[in-house]
């Protein structure tokens, strides 16, 4: 099991890290899966448009792309978020940054174990999950 995070264009710095990788520990195997390995990347808004251009060929900011690298019930991927985006989503919400950095965190995980957000009804079941693992949080 490895769970890393590292900065990319950005200061930020992730409180509770070893309290985090449990928790995603934790989720993770509720969800039958089997934690491998997952590269956290926090980074700038700018960083992740070009990422979102690159790869995904949207010219668009985001707060979360998610490289899904899973093999079989294994949990493998990158996650990149950008820092910028989850504090504006955070006032944007009425919600404190440390519980928006968390939701964002396990929105990755809750991808790769296989939850998708593109449908009303998959966006509906993707924050039940995510609410569900934030109470989790302890």
């Amino acid at each position: 099991m490895a769970v890393s995070f590292q900065n990319q264009n950005s200061n930020f710095k992730l409180s509770e890290k070893v309290k985090i990788k449990n928790w995603i520990k934790t989720i993770v195997e509720s969800e039958k899966k089997k934690l491998g390995e997952i590269n956290f990347v926090f980074t700038s808004d700018e960083e992740i448009l070009k990422t979102n251009i690159q790869f995904l060929r949207h010219k668009t900011y985001t707060d979360i792309i998610t490289f899904d690298s899973c093999e079989g019930k294994t949990i493998n991927g990158d996650i990149i978020i950008s820092v910028e985006r989850v504090k504006e989503n955070a006032n944007k919400f009425w919600q404190d940054f440390e519980t928006e950095i968390k939701r964002v965190i396990i929105h990755g995980v809750l991808h790769l174990c296989g939850y998708k957000d593109k449908t009303a009804n998959d966006i509906k079941i993707m924050r039940s999950k995510e609410n569900a693992a934030l109470k989790k949080y302890r």
